[in-house]
């Protein structure tokens, strides 16, 4: 059990590294676009990369509690505190997809004519 909550906490380390990670990758991105395109290409280079960044940095983290919490916090509160996390790290992916792409998921086929952007 002490191996599965080793795993648990690089995966929580593994997703703080990459939402930093991706701020950084953000700002130099960002720095690129203003220079080449000008600020508005600049924000929105710094939004859609940052945004990416935090939705994988979420989902490892997400990764972790579920690990945690099934090897280890294997009880009805453990379970319940693992439930509301997802609800609400579930709730802060949705807002971030949103933003990112400028429209709700499934409505993103009918907006570019049949492909999902990326």
């Amino acid at each position: 059990m002490q191996t599965i909550a080793r795993i648990g906490a690089v995966f929580d380390a593994l997703g703080v590294a990459l939402i930093v990670a991706a701020a950084l990758l953000a700002l130099l991105q960002s720095m690129l676009a203003w220079r080449r395109l000008g600020g508005e290409a600049a924000y929105t280079t710094a939004r859609r990369t940052l945004g990416r960044g935090l939705l994988l940095g979420l989902e490892v983290l997400i990764a972790a509690d579920l690990l945690r919490t099934v090897a280890v916090d294997l009880t009805l509160q453990g379970i319940s505190a693992l439930g509301l996390l997802v609800v609400v790290r579930t709730i802060l992916s949705f807002s971030v997809e949103i933003e990112i792409e400028g429209a709700l998921p499934w409505r993103l086929r009918s907006l570019t004519g049949g492909e999902a952007r990326h």
